[in-house]
């Protein structure tokens, strides 16, 4: 095995709690509602902006040029994601130039930031892959059956697309090239996947008023 797919495998645990969560099956339904799923966009695009930060500074760091290009990319993948959210904004009404991050938000966007700034190459890739891993996870198994046509179909479209899962393959070549099977590596790994399970909890949380503004 890989040093990425034994991460991964390692913790399937949290992809199903994400793959029930129900924020993730109020999407797959389309029975979310409409206030849950613009705190969520919302909060997703600054995620995203700190994302492709992050992945700026994994640029400037590598020490290769192949290291530098495929990061550089995946910046710019983000991006491209970025407008998507947009357009959901858009749909609606959600101003993302006035968005605050939350605290589930804030301590995700900080473990990034910090593990960028202050981590080798593949320690930043490792904090970062779980995010499009599980999100191909999530977009394949909801899209099983066929691309639901309702509200959050093209969410699921999206997610499941094999250009998405070439993104998350692209970013786990580079765990492993870059890292090793060590304790901090899984302990990385497993502190991103909780952030996306608590992601998720914050955006199910806002609308009975428990998620901190």
């Amino acid at each position: 095995m890989t040093v990425s797919s034994d991460l991964w495998q390692s913790n399937l645990d949290l992809a199903h709690a994400c793959l029930k969560h129900p924020f993730v099956q109020g999407i797959a339904d389309g029975t979310l509602s409409k206030k849950r799923f613009a705190y969520y966009v919302g909060q997703d695009a600054f995620f995203l902006g700190a994302f492709a930060r992050a992945y700026s500074v994994a640029a400037a760091k590598a020490f290769d040029w192949d290291g530098f290009a495929t990061f550089h990319s995946l910046a710019g993948s983000v991006l491209e994601e970025l407008r998507l959210h947009e357009g959901y904004a858009a749909q609606w009404g959600v101003d993302l130039l006035s968005i605050r991050s939350t605290p589930a938000t804030r301590r995700y966007t900080d473990f990034l930031m910090a593990t960028a700034w202050g981590s080798d190459i593949g320690v930043t890739a490792t904090a970062m892959v779980p995010c499009l891993r599980l999100y191909s996870f999530l977009g394949y198994s909801l899209a099983e059956n066929g691309i639901p046509d309702h509200l959050y179909g093209e969410w699921i479209r999206t997610y499941s697309s094999a250009e998405f899962l070439q993104l998350a393959e692209k970013l786990e070549r580079l765990v492993d090239r870059y890292g090793a099977a060590t304790t901090m590596l899984q302990e990385t790994y497993r502190y991103a996947m909780l952030c996306e399970r608590d992601f998720f909890q914050a955006a199910w949380d806002v609308e009975s008023g428990s998620s901190s503004n």
